[in-house]
C-alpha cells in the first residue's frame, strides 16, 4: 500500500454510516471542527437517508463506502457514527482502490469490523472518535487525531494500574471492539493477532460475556500469540442479581496473565470522552513500567 499522507487544508474528506442513523443535528459540531481544520467536508449521498434504525439500506451503505474507496479527491473517510451494520455491508465492497487511491478510514465500535478487514490485508487504518462523538470528546481526544492526521505524530502517556503486567514491546496494534472481534472468529474478516500488540475495549456487555468472549479468543489462539495486550475502556459494564465476581478488567487479566505478555489496563481509548487516537498496523513501541504507560507510533 502507499503511504498514507498527512491532511493538508484544502483536502476534501467525507462524512458517511455504515451503521446507524444519524442527524445532521448530531454532527454538526464535528462539521465545524474539521472545517476549522481547514479541511473540505462532503456529505455522503444518503448519510441521511433511514432505514429502521439504520443509515439506509444496506444497498444504500454500501454505495456510499464504496463510492468514496474509489475517489481519489477523498483523503479521508469519516464514520459518523457506531452502533450495528458495518458487518452486514462488508462482504459488498471492493477494497482493491485504496491501493491506488489510499486514504484515512477513521471510526471505531462497530467500524472495529472495517479495521479488523483491512489490518488483515496490512492496510492501516485509524482508531479514534466519531462525528457524533465530537461535541462530548475531551480536547485531549480530538487533539489526538488532528495530530496524527496532520502531524503523523501519536505519543500516549497515562497513569499506571495495579493489574498491569510490565514489559516493553514494538510490534503493530490491531483490534478494537471486543464483541464485533468476537463476533468475525471463523469469518474472513477475522482479526489476524499473530505477533501483534492486541486492542480490547467494549460498552454495554453483562461480565458474564465478557468472560465468555474471552475464554473463546483464548480457545482461538488469539491470546497466545500476541506480542502485548493493551485494555482501554470497558463502559457500563452491567452485572447479574447474583453478582459475577469480578470486574471487566479482572475477568480480562484472569485469561491474558498465564501469558509471557505485557498487559495495560485503562489505556484512554474507547466509548469514553477522552477517547485518544490508536494508528492500527504502524510500528509501535509500548512500555509499562511502574511509573506509567507510553506508546510512540511511528507513522511514516
Amino acid at each position: 500500500m502507499k503511504t498514507l499522507k498527512n491532511l493538508k487544508k484544502g483536502d476534501k474528506v467525507v462524512v458517511l454510516s455504515t451503521a446507524r442513523k444519524v442527524s445532521m443535528d448530531e454532527i454538526k459540531f464535528a462539521i465545524t471542527i474539521f472545517e476549522s481544520w481547514g479541511l473540505v467536508v462532503e456529505l455522503a449521498e444518503n448519510l441521511f437517508e433511514e432505514d429502521n434504525q439504520f443509515a439506509g439500506t444496506v444497498s444504500q451503505r454500501t454505495q456510499d463506502l464504496q463510492n468514496m474507496i474509489n475517489r481519489r479527491d477523498i483523503k479521508a473517510i469519516f464514520f459518523a457514527r457506531g452502533g450495528y451494520g458495518t458487518v452486514q455491508i462488508i462482504d459488498n465492497l471492493n477494497f482493491s482502490k485504496l491501493s491506488q487511491f489510499p486514504k484515512w478510514l477513521v471510526g471505531y465500535s462497530d467500524v472495529t469490523v472495517i479495521h479488523s478487514h483491512l489490518n488483515k490485508q496490512e492496510l492501516i487504518t485509524l482508531h479514534a472518535t466519531m462525528p457524533i462523538n465530537f461535541v462530548s470528546n475531551k480536547k485531549t481526544a480530538l487533539d489526538s487525531l488532528y495530530n496524527v492526521l496532520f502531524n503523523n505524530k501519536n505519543k500516549i502517556q497515562f497513569k499506571s494500574h495495579y493489574l498491569n503486567k510490565l514489559g516493553s514491546v514494538n510490534g503493530k496494534i490491531v483490534g478494537g471492539n471486543l464483541s464485533i472481534i468476537y463476533s468475525l472468529i471463523g469469518s474472513k474478516s477475522e482479526l489476524d493477532t499473530q505477533n501483534k500488540i492486541l486492542f480490547l475495549e467494549d460498552i454495554d456487555e453483562y461480565l458474564y460475556h465478557i468472560d465468555r468472549m474471552m475464554i473463546n479468543l483464548d480457545r482461538n489462539n488469539i491470546l497466545s500469540n500476541i506480542k502485548a495486550l493493551i485494555v482501554g475502556s470497558m463502559t457500563n459494564m452491567n452485572d447479574n442479581e447474583v453478582p459475577f465476581g469480578k470486574s471487566a478488567n479482572e475477568i480480562i487479566h484472569s485469561y491474558a496473565s498465564k501469558y509471557d505478555f505485557p498487559i495495560c489496563f485503562n489505556f484512554p481509548s474507547g466509548h469514553i470522552d477522552d477517547n485518544r487516537t490508536i494508528v492500527f498496523g504502524v510500528d509501535s513501541c509500548l512500555n509499562i513500567d511502574e511509573r506509567g504507560v507510553s506508546l510512540h507510533q511511528f507513522i511514516k
